[in-house]
């Protein structure tokens, strides 16, 4: 797996971060991974309403984020555009691109929106998402066996975070 984070400045209070890997899987199947309520609980997050263009969801992901996304693009199995928590201060942005790679599928996906100033720490938990989509995909089965909630993490994800985020934090260091 080589797996790629970068961050960036949009403005003065806002920035994005921006991941990217390639997974051992052709395109419709990580399509599946990242748009099928059962694939997306064996490794991000849980989801409940109707997955369709111009709706809201509600989601409670790996990290303990909860709350409403809707879905603003589906083009199916290329590109998704969601928006985090719509219509709050807090909204973001989230885009995913998939491209075949031979038998293999890259997989880019960046949030923008986010607090300048804890940038990293969304840096290192979508690494981890990452990780853990790899892991789900090679063993099609759940990165996270003991489950997440709003108000505990998984635990796994939660080591992972807690050790990539001084990273992120100085990236001179890692």
């Amino acid at each position: 797996m080589m797996l790629t984070g970068t961050m960036r400045a949009l403005d003065d209070t806002r920035g994005a971060v921006r991941v990217e890997d390639v997974y051992d899987t052709d395109i419709d199947d990580l399509w599946e991974a990242c748009t099928t309520p059962e694939r997306l609980a064996r490794w991000i997050a849980t989801v409940a309403g109707d997955l369709q263009l111009g709706e809201t969801v509600h989601a409670v992901f790996t990290s303990t984020w909860a709350g409403p996304v809707r879905i603003e693009a589906c083009d199916a199995p290329h590109h998704l555009l969601l928006t985090m928590e719509p219509g709050a201060d807090d909204e973001t942005q989230l885009e995913a691109w998939l491209t075949s790679e031979e038998s293999r599928t890259k997989l880019v996906v960046e949030e923008r929106g986010l607090p300048l100033d804890k940038l990293h720490f969304y840096g290192a938990g979508w690494q981890v998402h990452l990780e853990d989509l790899g892991r789900s995909v090679a063993s099609d089965s759940p990165a996270h066996v003991g489950g997440w909630s709003e108000q505990a993490a998984a635990p796994a994800w939660l080591a992972r975070w807690t050790e990539l985020t001084p990273v992120y934090r100085d990236p001179a260091s890692g």
